[in-house]
């Protein structure tokens, strides 16, 4: 398991990051940090290069380094990282060029054995884009940004499952509130679901939506099934049936104090542009962190 946790500044990421290292954990996964700071201009890298051999001395930093540094710091704060990694500090003077305009740190994980740092330049959801398709990461966590296309845009084509860490507050108690129905990502939400749960040490409400006033098989099956899933790894859980249109309905019961979980759409990125998915409408309406898992 790989996860990729985007942060973009020291005043607004740190949820993001407090949750991310949080799900990490639960997934035992290798965890990589990336920040996407502004492009870096053809003169600036020329100047990298020339200070890269005596960076020390001229206190040089690529736009960027200094949202990794708080971010180390975090790490070491919360002994997310091993203590040789913290008494060292954070080594901005290692970054190692991988290439293009990616730069990272290898540190040694308490969590998992590997934690990266990450530093890219250039445009956001491209280099978040590269980064996810160039090393398979299965689930990337962001931040919930008020530029609500950006999180469409990322729902849509970063090939992984993503976590929007929308409004979180770290004082409030939370459920998971797990979207469950006869399509084929519902299985996998229900895994994905369960480990949240237990990472956050919170109980679960397996919610079944039908529009209309009978519920079929499938539907009856697939809640059924969570409930056998979650029993079997000690979760308290519930089943909810509902009537209704699905994301109004879920809008209502998650309220600001659900942690949503739900499978992906299976349409194509054309359909769901001129037609929208469920799980679009749901993060377009909803308050609260969704985790929607493909």
């Amino acid at each position: 398991m790989k996860i990729l946790i985007a942060v973009g500044s020291k005043e607004y990421s740190g949820p993001t990051l407090r949750v991310g290292m949080k799900v990490s954990h639960a997934f035992k996964a290798s965890t990589t940090i990336v920040d996407v700071g502004e492009k870096v201009s053809s003169f600036n890298t020329k100047v990298v290069g020339l200070a890269q051999d005596r960076m020390e001395s001229w206190n040089f930093n690529r736009p960027g380094v200094e949202v990794l540094e708080w971010a180390f710091e975090f790490l070491a704060e919360k002994k997310f990282i091993e203590p040789k990694a913290i008494e060292a500090g954070f080594p901005k003077n290692t970054l190692v060029d991988t290439g293009g305009n990616r730069s990272e740190v290898y540190l040694k994980g308490t969590v998992s054995d590997e934690v990266s740092l990450i530093l890219r330049n250039g445009e956001i959801i491209s280099e978040l884009r590269d980064e996810v398709q160039s090393h398979q990461y299965d689930v990337t966590i962001i931040g919930g940004s008020k530029k609500r296309r950006m999180a469409h845009d990322l729902i849509q084509y970063i090939d992984s499952s993503i976590f929007i860490v929308n409004n979180y507050n770290p004082d409030q108690s939370y459920k998971i509130l797990l979207a469950v129905d006869d399509s084929m990502a519902t299985s996998k939400a229900v895994q994905y679901g369960a480990r949240v749960a237990q990472a956050f040490d919170i109980d679960v409400d397996i919610l079944t939506i039908s529009k209309i006033e009978s519920f079929g098989e499938g539907y009856k099956n697939a809640a059924n099934r969570a409930a056998k899933f979650l029993r079997r790894c000690g979760i308290q859980h519930q089943n909810i049936y509902k009537v209704g249109n699905p994301s109004d309905v879920i809008k209502e019961i998650a309220g600001d104090n659900h942690i949503i979980v739900m499978g992906t759409s299976t349409r194509s990125p054309l359909k769901k542009f001129f037609k929208g998915s469920k799980p679009l409408k749901v993060m377009e309406n909803c308050q609260c962190p969704i985790l929607i898992v493909k």
